[in-house]
């Protein structure tokens, strides 16, 4: 069954994100979901005609994780976006934060400090499934660094198309711009 592209025109208007921006990065989100659908019906095609000993299959065994990944990290991306609330009116995610990191304005810092570090990919605070721990992470491409046997509670995009039409270099005020928009109240869901 193929995949198809959720709508997150809700976000337009978002402060700190103008409708450029947006629109340009639902159409780079569409091309992850079109191409995750090719690459299924490519690798069943291939599966069905025994042609999966051929480097091709491998290759595009290898591809999908990248068009899976860029569908499935840009879904979290923008689901936890859009929200007006503040964290520390929720009480389970702001007890996690201060258990792990000793305090929210702590965990912030190293979110941030991740997400300036040179190169394009992603920040993830993931939880641990095994202990319930939570930390930041640095994502390279999509299917590059992800931990296993963690969930994924917040994504930040810090791809250049994620913020440079309307912060060109200044990569530190995209980020200030997405923590104020995020929606807590699915982060915390997104806890186990």
């Amino acid at each position: 069954m193929p995949y198809t592209a959720n709508d997150y025109s809700n976000l337009i208007g978002m402060e700190g994100f103008s409708e450029t921006l947006l629109k340009n990065h639902f159409t780079l989100y569409q091309g992850y979901v079109n191409n995750t659908n090719k690459l299924m019906q490519i690798l069943d095609a291939m599966l069905k005609e025994d042609r999966t000993t051929s480097p091709e299959y491998a290759e595009l065994k290898r591809r999908m994780g990248f068009e899976f990944n860029g569908m499935r990290l840009h879904e979290l991306y923008f689901g936890n976006l859009g929200g007006a609330d503040k964290h520390d009116d929720y009480k389970k995610l702001v007890d996690k934060l201060d258990a792990y990191f000793g305090s929210y304005a702590q965990w912030e810092k190293d979110f941030k400090a991740t997400g300036m570090m040179r190169g394009i990919g992603w920040v993830i605070l993931y939880q641990d499934n095994t202990n319930g721990s939570i930390f930041n992470q640095w994502i390279n491409e999509h299917e590059t660094g992800h931990l296993a046997g963690c969930t994924p509670v917040l994504i930040m995009d810090v791809f250049e198309h994620a913020f440079m039409t309307d912060y060109g270099l200044k990569r530190v005020d995209y980020i200030n711009s997405f923590l104020r928009n995020i929606n807590w109240g699915i982060v915390e869901k997104r806890l186990k």
